[in-house]
C-alpha cells in the first residue's frame, strides 16, 4: 500500500483545525523524540520538516495522508512536543487551549501515538500524557522510537522498563532510520483507522 501526504495547515486554536472529514491519528512526545522522523518514514518523503533545534513545533501541523489505489485518505496531526526547558513557558502555557481540546473533543481521532526515547528512562510528563489520555478514553498505542540504536540485551531491557514504567503492556519498538517496526505500526494505524 503506498501512501503520500501532504501539509494542511496549522492550527494555534480549536476555530483553525480542518474540517472533520476523515480519521485523524495524532503524534505525540517530548520535544526531540523524533516525531517528524517518523511520520516521513511512515508515508516514504519528507512531508514534515525534521528541525535541529527541539521543540520548534509550536502548533498542531495537520496533514492529509492518501492511498492513493483504494481512494483511502486519513489526516496525521503533529502536535508540538512537551517537556523541552528551553521552551518559554508563555509559549507552553497556551498549549493546553488548543492541544487538550483537540485531544479531549476532536471527534474524528481515531488513534493517539505516544512517543517515547527508547534510548532514556521514562520520564514523568511521559507516564502524565499517558494518564490523561487513560481519564480521556482515548485509545492509544506506545511507539519506543530510535531502537536502531539500542542493541541485544539492552534493547529488551529498556523496553522492559519503559512498559513498567508506563504501565502499559505493549511497547512498539520502531527506527524511523531503518524502517524497523514501519509496517507493523502501519496496521495498528490502519485498524484504527477502519473502526471510525
Amino acid at each position: 500500500m503506498q501512501w503520500t501526504a501532504q501539509f494542511l495547515l496549522s492550527a494555534v486554536s480549536a476555530a483553525q483545525f480542518p474540517k472533520a472529514e476523515a480519521p485523524e491519528i495524532a503524534f505525540l512526545g517530548r520535544s526531540n523524540v523524533g516525531k517528524s522522523s517518523l511520520l516521513n518514514a511512515l508515508v516514504g518523503e519528507k512531508a514534515a520538516k525534521v528541525s535541529n533545534t527541539p521543540g520548534r513545533t509550536r502548533a498542531i501541523n495537520f496533514f492529509l495522508v492518501l492511498d492513493e489505489r483504494r481512494a483511502r485518505k486519513m489526516v496525521f496531526a503533529d502536535l508540538p512536543g512537551y517537556g523541552y526547558a528551553k521552551i518559554s513557558k508563555s509559549i507552553s502555557a497556551e498549549w493546553p487551549a488548543f492541544i487538550e481540546p483537540y485531544l479531549a473533543m476532536r471527534a474524528t481521532l481515531a488513534l493517539c501515538i505516544c512517543l517515547v526515547d527508547a534510548n532514556i528512562p521514562p520520564r514523568t510528563n511521559d507516564r502524565q500524557l499517558l494518564d490523561w489520555l487513560r481519564a480521556a478514553g482515548r485509545a492509544f498505542v506506545v511507539v519506543a522510537t530510535k531502537i536502531d540504536r539500542v542493541s541485544g540485551n539492552q534493547r529488551a531491557q529498556s523496553l522492559a522498563a519503559l512498559k513498567r514504567a508506563l504501565e502499559v503492556d505493549e511497547i512498539l519498538p520502531v527506527s524511523a532510520k531503518t524502517g524497523y517496526g514501519i509496517k507493523e505500526l502501519w496496521r495498528k494505524i490502519g485498524e484504527a483507522g477502519n473502526r471510525e
